[in-house]
């Protein structure tokens, strides 16, 4: 497969419509048409269901259209390393990233960082631990922040010098809202909107002890935004880090007794980093 192939098929996965991406990608329709049968005769499977006015995905289409995202998206980002100057520090560092108020210290590092060097970009990707550490493996992202629990096995990493407290989300006008902490038995009856992440609520489940089999999730997220509209629609509480005001409708109560998880940054062993992306490493480092 050729990455120029690839990327004439991702403009027509997006189009839906090979007359209007051979307008995109400037060539006639029926040579992109021959270019993606002899995809399809390479690959020995049907990428397109084809219409009278569109095609749509088979499920293999999807699958490919997932792997060739990666593909094209790797292959630009190690063309943007390759293509930098040796008398300044240019190109683009990538980092995945979960919801934590951890992410304003490297925020910080990230600005001191640029400041110094113009000529760096940031590429940010947020998303659960789970996902970040998956592009991390296949080369995708250079550096991740993660929360604890995780194993960390395969990663070097430092340790932020901060930990994140866990509480609740739950609407100003709710009774749990005047607590000034809440208990596992207070929250043993309250419709619970609850962290998708299974390394996580194993976590809880070891706070909750012997309420854990008496809880009611309603719901399970890995966006605190998402979880706040739920909650003040009314569909219960959210379990959550503290990440500050995130609703004017919202009110954060911590746990009791108090639960606090740390966060690492973390980059693959072995793996070679650009240069952008070890100096950055090592401007973290000092400031810690």
């Amino acid at each position: 497969m050729e990455l120029r192939v690839l990327r004439y098929f991702l403009v027509i996965a997006r189009e839906e419509n090979i007359t209007r991406a051979a307008q995109i990608l400037h060539v006639t329709q029926p040579t992109l048409s021959r270019q993606m049968m002899a995809l399809e005769e390479e690959l020995g499977i049907q990428l397109f269901h084809r219409g009278k006015y569109h095609v749509t995905l088979t499920e293999e289409g999807m699958l490919l259209r997932q792997r060739a995202k990666e593909l094209v998206d790797l292959s630009d980002k190690t063309m943007r390393e390759l293509s930098h100057h040796e008398e300044a520090l240019i190109g683009e560092i990538a980092i995945g990233c979960g919801e934590t108020k951890s992410m304003s210290f490297l925020s910080e590092r990230m600005m001191c960082f640029q400041k110094e060097n113009p000529g760096i970009a940031f590429n940010v990707y947020s998303a659960i631990a789970d996902d970040v550490k998956e592009r991390l493996d296949k080369g995708l992202l250079d550096i991740g922040l993660l929360m604890e629990p995780v194993d960390i096995g395969t990663y070097e990493f430092l340790r932020l010098p901060f930990r994140e407290r866990w509480g609740i989300y739950v609407k100003a006008d709710c009774a749990l809202a005047k607590k000034e902490a809440v208990t596992p038995k207070d929250l043993a009856e309250v419709p619970l909107l609850m962290v998708k992440r299974e390394f996580t609520r194993k976590e809880l489940a070891g706070w909750f002890k012997e309420y854990n089999s008496q809880l009611k999730i309603a719901a399970t997220y890995n966006l605190i935004l998402n979880a706040a509209f739920m909650v003040t629609s009314g569909m219960g509480a959210a379990v959550s880090f503290d990440l500050g005001k995130v609703s004017e409708d919202l009110v954060f109560v911590p746990l009791k007794p108090a639960l606090e998880t740390g966060a690492v940054l973390v980059w693959k062993k072995h793996q070679l980093l650009s240069h952008a992306a070890v100096q950055f490493i090592q401007h973290i480092k000092n400031a810690i």
